[in-house]
């Protein structure tokens, strides 16, 4: 798949100076404070919390190994780890917004992150949600005042493919700030920075994590915008990410091109099932080439994940409802990017109004292919939907 260097990246986490004796495994330091020999040294220290070990809401050494591992992997100068992906979607957004400026949401973004969004208006930040990936829509929402563009490629639920590079190329012209959530693709098949994306923000709960034991977030993007966020939005909030959870983000990046490399295939295997089955009308999944945004993905994308969704012929919440308790290998849940397949609904049969607000079909249920033998999630969707 041609992701040799992030393999490396990923395989071996850097100790060149003999920090940590030569562990096979990363050390755990579950410390609050850090003693110092003088007064001295403290107080130097206690300078600048960002270049040494002062206190566990500052700069941990487990934490920083995570961090170190991340830049390397987006190709970004420097990284911070927060304690969720929500917690990094909000530094992200307060780094780059003040009171009076405004925020364009290309078509379906994290609902969280969306909520966060509307609950800026309280601080009179404007927002306008584009529901759509064309690039002449997005430059049509820019005002006098905007200052940020967040944005998802695939989108969440409906997997759009957003061109990124035409964003980019736009706001730079206008002086404004692109923010990105690279949770699906992972560092592995896409790298937003290279395509003039100022800030790419993970959930590092999902992909990154992989075993769905871990609550994670990250922000990478320049030296410049980090040092900026370590000072207000991630030392004075206090969201750091605890020593142990760094512990597990490390254990799942050093099996991350490995397991992508099965969410791909497995998931495309499913794909293609479902497009072929009588009781689904369409498949949003980037890697069929009956998505409308086939090239592009083709073109942008250097590979895909387990995570598409796929609309019922029968609209019904009821159809809904029964197909997935049908199900029995393919777990009923929030979240994805782990071994285990995990299914779920945006149609909660009370929220129809909300969903035609959204832009999101009634019929659709999104699907994060796991490890599993695909043959198995084949034939337990199989039953589910005949």
């Amino acid at each position: 798949m041609g992701y040799t260097e992030d393999q490396l990246i990923c395989y071996q986490f850097e100790d060149k100076d003999n920090h940590f004796l030569r562990a096979a495994a990363p050390p755990i330091y579950e410390t609050a404070p850090f003693f110092f020999d003088t007064y001295e040294d403290y107080a130097e220290a206690a300078n600048n919390e960002k270049e040494h070990y002062v206190y566990w809401r500052g700069t941990n050494p487990t934490v920083q190994i995570a961090e170190k591992m991340l830049a390397a992997l987006e190709g970004g100068s420097a990284c911070k780890c927060f304690a969720s992906g929500m917690a990094a979607v909000s530094a992200a957004l307060m780094c780059s917004l003040a009171s009076g400026d405004h925020i364009i949401l290309i078509g379906h973004v994290y609902e969280s992150s969306v909520a966060l969004v509307k609950y800026l208006t309280k601080f009179n930040v404007q927002y306008t949600i584009v529901h759509s990936t064309e690039i002449d829509r997005v430059a049509a929402a820019v005002k006098s005042n905007t200052r940020a563009i967040l944005m998802e490629s695939p989108t969440s639920f409906i997997f759009e493919v957003v061109n990124v590079a035409a964003v980019c190329e736009m706001a730079k012209a206008k002086g404004i700030r692109t923010i990105i959530d690279n949770s699906w693709a992972t560092p592995l098949f896409f790298k937003p920075l290279k395509l003039g994306v100022d800030i790419v923000v993970h959930s590092a709960s999902k992909y990154l994590g992989g075993h769905n034991d871990l609550v994670a977030g990250a922000v990478i993007a320049s030296k410049e915008i980090i040092d900026r966020m370590y000072l207000e939005e991630f030392e004075l909030i206090g969201a750091s990410l605890a020593p142990f959870e760094a512990w597990l983000l490390i254990r799942g990046l050093r099996t991350l091109p490995l397991r992508m490399e099965v969410h791909q295939r497995n998931g495309l295997e499913v794909a293609r099932f479902l497009s072929e089955h009588p009781s689904v009308s369409k498949v949003n999944h980037p890697g069929l080439p009956s998505h409308p945004h086939y090239e592009l993905a083709c073109k942008q994308l250097g590979g895909y994940t387990g995570l598409f969704s796929f609309e019922l012929r029968d609209a019904a919440y009821e159809e809904i409802r029964s197909t997935l308790n049908k199900l029995r290998m393919i777990r009923i849940g929030v979240s994805w990017g782990a071994m285990e397949s995990q299914i779920i609904s945006p149609n909660y049969g009370y929220n129809q109004a909300d969903l035609e607000n959204q832009h999101i079909p009634k019929s659709l249920i999104r699907l994060a292919v796991g490890l599993e033998p695909p043959a198995l999630l084949i034939k337990d969707l199989d039953t589910a939907l005949s």
